[in-house]
């Protein structure tokens, strides 16, 4: 019985792995990330005890990923700007935020930065501008923010979420200056 099971799950793996691992990654930030989503579904799969009694394989398997991409995003508290950071050099939200170079250029550039991400936040609805200046600038949890505010953790996920869509898009350009 377990030899069949694990030919049944090899074959699982053959037969969906590529497409689910695009599909994760599409999802998710990194290709590690969606790695360990991955790794995560298999061995939920591998878990079951009743694995081969699955009406729909594809079906569970992308519900799977699906909540593991989920779950990965509810424990995760900060988003935004940390998401331009490059791998060469100082990332976009410490040049802005720590970097205290004497470079005029740069001076300039960040008082530019200041002025669109005020303008841009003035855009946004009051709860996900609320939201995000607590999350980003004054740095409480996503859980704390819900907390204090007493509306539900997904609620809060959503608007941050909204947000912080809203203001990559509006200030994207900026990132593509700042890598002159």
């Amino acid at each position: 019985m377990i030899a069949q099971k694990r030919f049944s799950i090899s074959d699982t793996i053959q037969q969906f792995g590529k497409k689910l691992f695009g599909f994760i990654r599409g999802k998710v930030r990194s290709r590690e990330d969606a790695e360990d989503i991955l790794q995560d579904v298999w061995y939920q799969l591998s878990s079951l005890t009743d694995a081969e009694e699955l009406e729909n394989v594809s079906a569970w398997l992308y519900r799977v990923a699906r909540n593991k991409v989920t779950d990965k995003y509810r424990k995760k508290t900060t988003d935004a700007l940390d998401d331009y950071e490059d791998d060469e050099g100082p990332g976009f939200k410490e040049m802005l935020l720590t970097d205290e170079s004497e470079s005029p250029e740069l001076a300039l550039f960040k008082e530019h930065f200041w002025e669109e991400l005020m303008k841009a936040l003035d855009e946004l609805p009051e709860k996900q501008r609320e939201v995000f200046i607590l999350n980003e600038i004054e740095d409480l949890t996503l859980q704390e923010i819900a907390d204090q505010t007493g509306e539900n953790l997904k609620t809060i996920i959503s608007r941050k979420g909204y947000a912080t869509k809203h203001l990559r898009n509006r200030l994207n350009y900026l990132y593509d200056e700042l890598n002159f």
